[in-house]
């Protein structure tokens, strides 16, 4: 083991303990999770690995690459929900060396060291490599793809064109056409900060689009070729939908993402306040400064970008995660070397942000405990029946929340004072609290809001039945029921399930809003009852 190697052997160590254990823990989370997880598991039932299917039908709403990962892991680790993050896990180790490498590179070992604490010491970069979403390998290729194009601009070397472009190509075959849409606006921004000149040959732009649609191509072309137009026409008709209209009721006004990044990136996002202002030493490392345009130039066009879609889904801003953190980094870096001193913003904002997550964990067990108290206060039927699953709960685990609470007011008061001192603790707070937080909370929040559903599809694991949810969408049935391959073409059909000639047991599932019109089906009967869903079964 060489000195060089020293590094990346221990983060990659770190980056294991944390991520990986614990995966399997608690089920997968209806719709995102479940919904990729359920494409690769259908691609080892079918054996079908060009063409992304959900429930046996074509699923034009992502391209395959990550389904890809996903069923290779499940072939390894089995159809479960380790091997459906396994993935991730996978990319969080990848994505904390190259934090480390390329901050180096651009800003020094300060700003390095930082920068990949800054990640996995803030809750929501943290939190998604635990999980089985697309974004964070999706995130991984545009950020590669983003320092290429830093290279391009410096060296001008063909390699780093093409890099550019491999990297971009492997984010639309995660993602899609969102992928060209970052990279073109945040290509154009940086062409009118350059005063409207391209720094490099427009061949070199060549090279990087030919790259890209050579590697995009693998599935794209050869879907083209071998199926003809209609699953591509489709899958960019949902891409624009996605843009144009709420997908599913997930709407949110235009500063949502603003305050999920404000309050999910949690410490880094605090030091983003160190920005606002005039500070005399404000000179970092003069190689970092190209770094650092390209770095705002794609947090603020993944920001304003999201915020105008009308689809608001948490993750659709976790692009902005690298140049947020790495700004923050470099703040940090200022701050530990005393070439800036904290400014009020800085330190409010710390105070705020740090008291109201703090309180927000010490005061969870309290809610489960009182439930019965809020209830009045809701008026959603399903929410109401969710708090009545029985979650066992108890004043002692406040002490996750009163540990970090302590925290928070220990740095509070000094943060600016002794910075070195105070930032040290929180990094090793921070990640102590969320690792606490994501294995022991987290199985109790999913024990409210859908374990009552996935024990009733368990059950069918296998078996030749149909289950099919009334009024609401879910993917959940198909993961855990563990649904076969089936020939009856009409199994899609909501009013042949209810009203035609079935050819094997048929059950039904309804969330409590909406139960009462079917409850009056005199061919449906009545089984059960549990915590917002109401479980019929065909007579």
């Amino acid at each position: 083991m060489t000195q060089k190697s020293t590094p990346y052997l221990i983060i990659a160590l770190v980056g294991m303990i944390l991520f990986i254990p614990f995966l399997g823990k608690v089920h997968l989370f209806d719709w995102d999770e479940i919904n990729f997880a359920e494409c690769a598991r259908e691609m080892l039932v079918t054996k079908n690995y060009l063409r992304v299917q959900i429930d046996y039908s074509p699923f034009w709403e992502k391209p395959p690459l990550f389904i890809w990962l996903q069923a290779l892991s499940m072939s390894v680790f089995g159809v479960n929900e380790f091997a459906a993050r396994f993935p991730n896990a996978l990319a969080g180790i990848i994505t904390l060396m190259v934090l480390f490498r390329i901050g180096k590179k651009v800003a020094g070992m300060g700003t390095a060291t930082f920068w990949t604490i800054l990640y996995i010491a803030s809750w929501l970069p943290h939190f998604y490599f635990k999980t089985g979403i697309i974004d964070p390998i999706f995130n991984l290729f545009i950020f590669l793809a983003f320092y290429q194009i830093h290279l391009l601009t410096k060296t001008q070397k063909t390699n780093a064109a093409i890099l550019t472009g491999v990297f971009l190509g492997l984010a639309i075959l995660t993602k899609g056409p969102v992928t060209i849409l970052i990279a073109a606006i945040s290509w154009l921004v940086f062409i009118l900060l350059n005063r409207g000149t391209l720094p490099f040959p427009w061949s070199k732009l060549f090279v990087v689009a030919f790259s890209a649609f050579v590697v995009s191509f693998i599935w794209f072309g050869i879907e083209w070729i071998k199926n003809g137009p209609w699953f591509m026409q489709e899958f960019i008709r949902y891409q624009i939908r996605l843009m144009r209209t709420e997908d599913a009721d997930h709407g949110g006004p235009f500063f949502y993402h603003w305050i999920v990044l404000l309050i999910g990136c949690f410490p880094a996002s605090a030091l983003l306040f160190q920005y606002i202002g005039r500070n005399r030493k404000r000179n970092f490392a003069p190689k970092s400064k190209d770094f650092s345009i390209w770095m705002w130039i794609l947090f603020w066009v993944v920001l304003i970008l999201f915020s105008l879609v009308k689809t608001k889904i948490i993750h659709y801003s976790s692009l902005c995660y690298f140049p947020l953190t790495y700004l923050a980094a470099l703040k940090v870096n200022e701050l530990w070397m005393a070439r800036e001193r904290m400014n009020t913003a800085t330190l409010m904002a710390f105070n705020f942000l740090g008291i109201l997550l703090a309180l927000a964990i010490t005061l969870l067990p309290v809610v489960g405990i009182r439930k019965n108290e809020l209830i009045p206060f809701f008026d959603d039927p399903f929410a109401v029946a969710n708090l009545n699953a029985q979650v066992p709960w108890s004043y002692m685990e406040c002490i996750i929340g009163l540990i970090y609470l302590i925290a928070m007011l220990m740095i509070a008061f000094t943060l600016r004072r002794f910075f070195k001192m105070s930032i040290l603790i929180l990094f090793a707070v921070q990640v102590l609290v969320i690792q606490l937080t994501i294995i022991h909370f987290t199985p109790k929040i999913e024990a409210y809001s859908q374990r009552a559903a996935i024990d009733f599809y368990k059950q069918f694991e296998g078996k030749q039945v149909y289950i099919h949810p009334l009024g609401f969408k879910s993917y959940a049935v198909f993961f855990y029921a563990k649904k076969p391959f089936m020939n009856q073409k009409q199994y899609h059909n909501q009013d042949w399930l209810l009203n035609g000639k079935v050819d094997r047991p048929t059950y039904f599932v309804s969330k409590i809003q909406n139960a009462e019109q079917y409850k009056k089906l005199p061919q449906l009967e009545l089984l059960y009852e549990k915590n917002g869903f109401v479980f019929f079964k065909r007579k």
